[in-house]
C-alpha cells in the first residue's frame, strides 16, 4: 500500500497543505522546527489515529484553532481508498469511504505503517513503557479485536484502581466488589497476554534472520516476553486464569495497602537477547541499534505476512543515527518495496542509489513544495 495523496489543514504548524506522492522514496528536507516531523507526524495520526510524539490531542490542533483536519487517499491492492480523521476539543471523527467509523478501532488498521525515528533506539534501553507501547500499537494495527480489549483493559483497570484507592483510605470496605472487578479483569488480562506471546514469537521469527543479516552472521536475537505473573505460551487461557487468581490471592493485601493493582499487562515487559547476553543491561550501542533496526524491518516484514500488503514506512531524522552500514541495509532492504518517507535536514553524505531516486519536499515555515 502507499499514500497517494494527503491533506491537512490547521494541523500543528500548517495551515493548509496539499501533496502528492509516489509509491517510492519520498525525502523531506528542512531545518530543525519547520514543519517537516509534523508532516510525518500526520501520516502516522491519520493510520493510528495518535501521535507517537504526545498523548494530548489539542497539541496537533493549529493554535488558535478548535480543530486539524488530515485526510488522506491510500493505494491498496483493491483499489483507492480515502479516509479522514479530523481532531477537536469534543474528541475524534474518523470516516473511511467517506463512512463515518463508531469506534477507532474499527478505523485503525485501514492504513498502515511503520514508524522509525531516533526515539525508537529507546525501545532496547528506554523504559518497559517504550515497549509495552510499542507492542500494542503494532498488534493493534493488524488486530481490531486485540484494540478493543486493550480499551476494555484499560476502563477495567481504572475502576479497579479507583476502587482499590477507595479501600486503601476506608471510604470502602466490601472486598466482593474488588473481586468481581478482578474476574473481569483477569479475564481481558489472560487474552492480552496470549495475544502478545503470538504476536512476538512472529516477530521474533522474522527479526532473527534480519538481525543475523546485518551483524554478518556473528549475532543471534532472541526476543522475550516478560510477564508480571508467572504465565507460560504454552498455558491455555483456562491455565493462565489459575495462575493470575492465585496471583491475586498472593498480593491482595499489599494492593489495598497501596491502593493500585499490582499485577497485569500493564506492568509487563520485554527483553532482547542477543548470543544469550541482555542487549539492554550488556550491549554495545552498536547491538542495541542493531536490535532496533531488526525489530524494525521484521515489522514491515510481519505485517505483510499478516495482511499482504506491505506498510509505509516513516524513518523520521533516523539516517543520520545510523552508521554507513547500517544505513545502506535498511535503504537496500526497503528498495523498490515499501513507500517511505525519509526526513533529514540534509542528505550530503548519504551515498545510496536509493535516495538518488527518491522524490524531494522542502519545508520551510510550514510549507512545503516538491523540489525534484
Amino acid at each position: 500500500m502507499f499514500i497517494e495523496e494527503l491533506s491537512l489543514k490547521n494541523y500543528r504548524n500548517y495551515e493548509e497543505l496539499e501533496a502528492q506522492f509516489e509509491n517510492k522514496v519520498n525525502v523531506i528536507l528542512g531545518e530543525n522546527a519547520q514543519g517537516k516531523t509534523n508532516v510525518m507526524e500526520s501520516i502516522y495520526v491519520l493510520a493510528m489515529a495518535k501521535s507517537h510524539r504526545t498523548s494530548k490531542d489539542k497539541d496537533l490542533i493549529r493554535w488558535d484553532q478548535d480543530y486539524a483536519k488530515i485526510e488522506g487517499r491510500v493505494k491498496k491492492n483493491h483499489g483507492s481508498l480515502p479516509i479522514h480523521l479530523v481532531i477537536s476539543k469534543k474528541g475524534k471523527k474518523a470516516k473511511v469511504n467517506h463512512i463515518e467509523q463508531q469506534k477507532l478501532s474499527q478505523y485503525i488498521g485501514n492504513m498502515n505503517v511503520v514508524m522509525f525515528a531516533p526515539e525508537d533506539l529507546h525501545l532496547v534501553k528506554g523504559n518497559p513503557q517504550v515497549r509495552r507501547r510499542f507492542i500494542d500499537m503494532e498488534i493493534g494495527q493488524v488486530s481490531a479485536v486485540y484494540l478493543h480489549e486493550m480499551s476494555q483493559y484499560q476502563k477495567i483497570l481504572q475502576q479497579r484502581n479507583h476502587y482499590l484507592k477507595l479501600l486503601q483510605t476506608r471510604k470502602q470496605n466490601d472486598q466482593a466488589i474488588l473481586e468481581i472487578l478482578t474476574e473481569q479483569f483477569i479475564g481481558i488480562a489472560v487474552r492480552i497476554i496470549k495475544k502478545r506471546f503470538e504476536f512476538l514469537q512472529l516477530l521474533q521469527n522474522w527479526a532473527m534472520p534480519i538481525h543475523k543479516g546485518i551483524s554478518r552472521g556473528l549475532e543471534t536475537l532472541k526476543i522475550e516476553y516478560k510477564p508480571s505473573v508467572e504465565v507460560s505460551e504454552d498455558q491455555d487461557l483456562s491455565k493462565m486464569i489459575k495462575v493470575f487468581e492465585d496471583k491475586f490471592l498472593k498480593v491482595k493485601n499489599r494492593e489495598i495497602e497501596r491502593g493500585v493493582s499490582q499485577f497485569g499487562p500493564h506492568r509487563d515487559d520485554l527483553l532482547f537477547f542477543v548470543n544469550g547476553r541482555d542487549v539492554q543491561t550488556f550491549g554495545s550501542q552498536g547491538q542495541q541499534r542493531t536490535t532496533a533496526l531488526s525489530v524494525k524491518l521484521a515489522e514491515i516484514e510481519l505485517i505483510h505476512s499478516e495482511i499482504g500488503e506491505y506498510p509505509i514506512l516513516l524513518l523520521d531524522d533516523v539516517l543520520s543515527e545510523l552508521d554507513n552500514y547500517r544505513q545502506s541495509h535498511l535503504l537496500n532492504t526497503i528498495q523498490g518495496k515499501v513507500q517511505t518517507f525519509v526526513t533529514t535536514t540534509s542528505v550530503d553524505g548519504i551515498d545510496h542509489q536509493t535516495l538518488k531516486e527518491a522524490s524531494t519536499y522542502k519545508v520551510e515555515a510550514g510549507v512545503m513544495k516538491r523540489v525534484q
